[in-house]
């Protein structure tokens, strides 16, 4: 067991705190909602605004008070760990974007943050790298979660199109005037996607488990209290426009009961006290999901709460999971056993925090569950729903046992404490000080009601707060006592239901998760069977797959771009003449064979399109053409020159009527997509502009010089910077050849 002194980072902990007082002295003084607007990238309709009513606030008064317990504890817990300085960091940075994220008031804004959040998670997940199984679900965390964040991305540009903004606010605002376009069904499956796969959602709520490999404090934090909730908090910040829905309503109340039954069933099948604790947490986030998607003013009401209360029981026990991996030096439930005499502190905060979990009276959890269950019962949700919801019920008390009870108070003859104590201070007291935090507000709700009111306000405008109270009719009363006496059913009989659910592993090859594994090796087997099909080393191959390409992909566009052909003036005499030497010479370059007598009449076609743009009106744009294919046809002569001293074979030339078939359709084609794009309406207004602002904002009259000196000079100063470094990077090439040219001439005068 690591001896070593708690870490001085232990003072970074003042940073949430502060953020945390100063949050909860805005509430108490300012009037909710916090607007504050900074433009950003105005001409996009991106602002980086602030929005922050109750619904961001709870979410934030969680981040920086749960994120201070939590570098509390990581002191503790990585003291003398050569990474917990890297540790600190991204957990501090992680703890910038939920914020972020959280306050934002823009679509774009909020996924910028939103996809912070998960390339710091898979770099805290990823904290052990030098373990392949740590790789392997920093990997995974970051494909399930990243992946479905751009599929979100899509949701989020189009409902942004639908509604004319991005402002969340305004969007929400205008909800009646856009809910029933087309394309909102289609918006909102992509931002179910993402924000299914952010809280491990079913299809993919497999990723949550196998991030256990994190730290104890990343766990407790990120797949506990925080990042797992942003789509929650989506979903939330959202329901004021679609809680009226069919689609919005059937698909979180479907999607979320699924996923807390299935997790909560998968929590049997584990012995790791940290992939138990995850399991349950996946039902927990189902459960919220299937709360915002329920009607009614008493769903918002219990979302808020049981929000609240997740966090307060959650945390806690990952922390004493932390603990006991940290003392007895294993999470296995099978070899820990009466801990409690060993380890009292972190067997009362387990118990405290097992107490709100299983919704026992005179906990904030009791609290939570009681207004879970007015909100069914007055929400009339779908018969199905309901049992499912008491099996979820009835897991958690079991769940909660397992935590508190099997690990610290059941004797179990396989298990040794010998060598096994309390940590410091900094390891117990987190868990004992955010579990009590959960009894003293179940014994007074009123004093977190009316956050929980104004959370649930920000959800649902119209819901008029009141306050907090516990309301025991008898159908709750009933609800409570039979998921108790149900739930000790199962901790009863945990080990016999783990057996059973032995029997049946080889179901597991149809989960999401093993169709995952299955792509992760479909795609590097793909690529070593399409790679060396791709990438064959023949120019002419790579010539011929990129002007296939170009012919596969404008084909399509042209005939679904039904225009009619532009009518053309007659050309003058001079651009006809033009116009055939470049056919002429065009011919020729692909009859000849000589090497030089073909650079000569490929810089023929150079020097007539020069001629060309001379004739149509562009003397710059000919000049420059000029310029560029002389220097080409001097250069490459002075190289063909020294080539034919080698005396080298001519290459033989293959396939040369498949090379005529792709000529002749990239040539059909591109003159295709030419006149069709000649035959629509062209917009003046840019011509116009710079035509009139040229003089008096440049002091120029030849407006392309202007347009790319002046009001282009960002991209043109990177083009001029790539070839400027392409550049300097020839010269030791240069030098090179330059180098090897004298060796030989010493080997040989």
């Amino acid at each position: 067991m690591n001896t070593d002194k708690p870490s001085r980072l232990v003072a970074l902990a003042l940073v949430p705190f502060a953020l945390f007082a100063l949050a909860l002295m805005v509430y108490l003084t300012a009037e909710l909602p916090v607007r504050i607007h900074l433009p950003w990238i105005p001409s996009l309709g991106i602002e980086a605004s602030l929005h922050i009513d109750g619904w961001a606030l709870q979410f934030i008064l969680l981040i920086t008070g749960i994120g201070g317990f939590v570098l509390v504890y990581a002191a503790g817990y990585l003291a003398g760990d050569p990474k917990r300085k890297r540790v600190f960091v991204l957990l501090l940075a992680f703890m910038a974007a939920m914020l972020g994220s959280v306050s934002a008031d823009n679509l774009i804004v909020l996924f910028v943050f939103w996809e912070l959040t998960g390339l710091t998670s898979f770099l805290l997940v990823g904290t052990k790298h030098e373990d392949a199984t740590a790789r392997a679900s920093a990997r995974q965390a970051l494909v399930v979660t990243g992946g479905g964040g751009l599929v979100m991305l899509a949701g989020l540009i189009l409902l942004g199109q639908v509604a004319g903004t991005y402002s969340i606010s305004e969007l929400i605002a205008s909800g009646p005037n856009w809910i029933n376009h087309e394309l909102v069904p289609l918006a909102l499956v992509c931002i179910f996607i993402g924000a299914f796969s952010k809280s491990a959602q079913f299809p993919f709520h497999f990723w949550l488990p196998n991030a256990m490999s994190a730290p104890t404090p990343v766990s407790a934090y990120l797949h506990s209290a925080t990042m797992v909730k942003l789509g929650i908090y989506l979903l939330g910040r959202l329901h004021p426009a679609f809680d009226e829905l069919l689609l919005w309503q059937v698909s979180l109340i479907t999607v979320g009961v699924v996923t807390s039954v299935l997790a909560m069933l998968l929590t049997l099948s584990e012995r790791d006290l940290k992939r138990i604790l995850a399991w349950s947490t996946v039902a927990a986030l189902g459960t919220l999901v299937m709360l915002i998607g329920q009607p009614g003013d008493g769903a918002v009401m219990a979302t808020s709460a049981f929000l609240l209360a997740h966090a307060l029981y959650k945390a806690p026990l990952f922390f004493v999971a932390g603990n006991v991996d940290y003392a007895a030096g294993t999470r296995n439930i099978d070899h820990l056993s009466r801990l409690v005499r060993v380890m009292p502190l972190s067997a009362v905060a387990a118990l405290l925090a097992a107490i709100s979990m299983a919704g026992m009276p005179l906990s904030f959890g009791f609290v939570a569950k009681d207004l879970i269950e007015i909100a069914k019962h007055d929400g009339q949700i779908f018969a199905w729903a309901s049992y499912a919801s008491m099996f979820v019920s009835a897991m958690s008390v079991a769940v909660a046992a397992v935590a508190a009870i099997r690990v610290f108070w059941q004797h179990n003859g396989n298990a040794s404490t010998e060598g096994v104590h309390e940590g410091s201070p900094l390891l117990w007291l987190p868990p004992l000080m955010v579990a009590g935090l959960g009894i003293v507000l179940g014994l007074v709700p009123h004093l977190i009601g009316p956050l929980i009111g104004a959370a649930a306000e920000s959800m649902r405008p119209a819901l008029q707060y009141e306050e907090l109270r516990i309301l025991l009719n008898g159908h709750v009363l009933v609800s409570l006592v039979t998921a108790s006496v149900i739930g000790l059913a199962f901790f009863i009989a945990w080990d016999q239901l783990h057996k059973l659910l032995e029997r049946g592993r080889e179901l597991e090859r149809f989960s999401p998760s093993a169709w995952y594994d299955l792509l992760m090796r479909a795609i590097p087997a793909a690529a070593n069977w399409l790679t060396p099909r791709l990438q064959h080393g023949s120019l002419v191959g790579y010539a011929a797959m990129l002007l296939g390409a170009v012919v596969v992909a404008v084909v399509p566009a042209l005939v679904i771009w039904n225009r009619q052909w532009p009518a053309f003036d007659p050309p003058s005499l001079a651009v006809v003449g033009v116009s055939l030497l470049l056919v002429v010479a065009a011919i020729a370059a692909c009859r000849v064979r000589d090497s030089f007598v073909l650079l000569l009449t490929s810089g023929l076609v150079g020097f007539g399109s020069a001629l060309l743009f001379l004739f149509l009106g562009a003397p710059d744009l000919a000049l420059t053409q000029f310029a560029v294919e002389v220097a080409f046809v001097v250069v490459i002569a002075a190289i063909l020159l020294r080539v034919r001293r080698l005396d080298l074979e001519p290459a033989p030339v293959h396939n040369t009527k498949a090379r005529t078939v792709v000529a002749v359709a990239v040539g059909t084609v591109i003159a295709a997509l030419v006149l069709a794009a000649t035959a629509g309406l062209f917009d003046p207004v840019l011509t116009q502009y710079f035509a009139e602002r040229a003089v008096p904002d440049a002091h120029g009259r030849n407006v392309v010089n202007v347009v790319l000196v002046d009001f282009r000079a960002v991209d043109t100063l990177g083009e001029i910077a790539v070839v400027g470094a392409s550049f300097i990077a020839t010269i030791p090439l240069l030098l090179l050849v330059r180098a090897r040219l004298a060796k030989s001439r010493r080997k040989n005068p």
